[in-house]
């Protein structure tokens, strides 16, 4: 390994051992406190423009297999550890994390205090960084943290998105998804997924109902949409601030209207927010990890989810006469889950997916499916 060297823009300076490619990446810095699934969550396309800081002691040691990612290639623009594992043991095992990395050309940094950099974005709150493993110096890194944009009111979504639609073929989840009676026709109904950075477990859940899944890009109108004939549209996970995409807050607004079922997950639920005449804040250090309580407040029953984001839809800024809200989070008692209360919308800020995290929402795809059958027979 080579010498890693880490700047905060509030000019902490550390230094480790670099792995994975090696070169230099300016990101926003989060913290992610899941125990399992570091090859989930680096190939989340949500994670495009953060450095994920992961506080589990050791990475790595399971390798990395092509049927656990989530996208195409690793997403995030740098992992950050306490110790990377030297020995990878897992049967499944196709190659190395830092192999991996390097081929993506994304850097990692070993052999720092995880503890102490999550301490600081606990209480300082989320920070722009700078990471080089080719040997820049750290007054160069902390000038390209300083000078670098960041994320909020960037549009992310455009590097995230597939560049034109596609139907899925791949497995229909049975190897993560327990299969699901079909009831809606013959042949099966299609679903529509606007990728605005879609985890592929999203599309396995879709395809264990026996729906045929056609994933469009992030700013197809609706009227394109429309001509397919959807059953359902569901709004996928993405990157970045909802705020930076006013483009697409217009085609969810038209999407809206047609009557047909909606559903919406983390940046999808954030844009039907805004779509609704919300509005929408940043955290302070978001909720990033697989242990997040989450409040049904309709059943009063708690959920323990899988969470990915830095902004939150804010439910002041909502109609209570047009929108009710389902779930709560219990950490932060920030806005989890809404639904409209005339049109066959709802939709969630955490990852009823999961990959990585426990299963506690995979019932929020039966919720969707039942929305799609209801309104069928109409």
């Amino acid at each position: 390994m080579n010498t890693a060297t880490l700047a905060l823009e509030d000019g902490a300076i550390l230094h480790g051992d670099g792995f994975g490619a090696q070169t230099s990446a300016v990101f926003e810095l989060v913290f992610n406190t899941s125990m399992t699934g570091y090859q989930e969550i680096l190939s989340d396309p949500s994670y495009r423009g953060q450095g994920v800081l992961f506080t589990a002691s050791h990475i790595g040691n399971v390798g990395i297999n092509l049927e656990d990612d989530e996208s195409t290639r690793p997403q995030a623009s740098a992992a950050l550890v306490r110790e990377v594992s030297p020995v990878i043991s897992n049967w499944r095992s196709q190659t190395s994390l830092q192999d991996w990395l390097s081929q993506a050309g994304v850097p990692g940094i070993s052999g720092i205090d995880t503890r102490y950099l999550t301490r600081k974005l606990r209480d300082q709150g989320v920070m722009k960084a700078a990471l080089s493993t080719d040997g820049a110096s750290a007054g160069t890194l902390l000038e390209m943290a300083r000078a670098w944009p960041g994320l909020d009111g960037r549009d992310m979504v455009a590097e995230a998105t597939c560049p034109e639609p596609w139907h899925w073929s791949g497995d229909p989840g049975s190897a993560w998804v327990e299969p699901q009676p079909f009831t809606v026709n013959e042949p099966p109904a299609r679903i529509v997924l606007y990728d605005f950075g879609a985890k592929r477990n999203i599309i396995r859940h879709l395809a264990a109902f026996g729906y045929q899944v056609t994933v469009v890009p992030a700013y197809t109108p609706c009227a394109e949409v429309m001509r397919l004939n959807p059953a359902g549209i569901l709004l996928s996970n993405g990157p970045g601030d909802p705020a930076g995409l006013p483009g697409i807050v217009d085609i969810v607004r038209d999407l809206l209207q047609t009557g047909i079922p909606v559903f919406g997950i983390c940046l999808g639920h954030q844009l039907i927010g805004r779509a609704l005449g919300g509005s929408t804040m940043k955290l302070k250090f978001g909720h990033h990890s697989g242990n997040h309580p989450v409040q049904d407040l309709r059943t009063r029953k708690v959920q323990v989810t899988a969470q990915n984001h830095n902004y939150a839809v804010a439910i002041e800024s909502l109609d209570p006469e047009q929108v009710e809200l389902t779930h709560i989070s219990l950490n932060d008692r920030t806005v989890e889950g809404l639904r409209h209360k005339r049109l066959p919308v709802f939709s969630v800020q955490y990852h009823p997916e999961a990959a990585p995290g426990p299963h506690d929402a995979h019932s929020l795809f039966n919720e969707f499916h039942q929305l799609i059958c209801a309104q069928r027979s109409r």
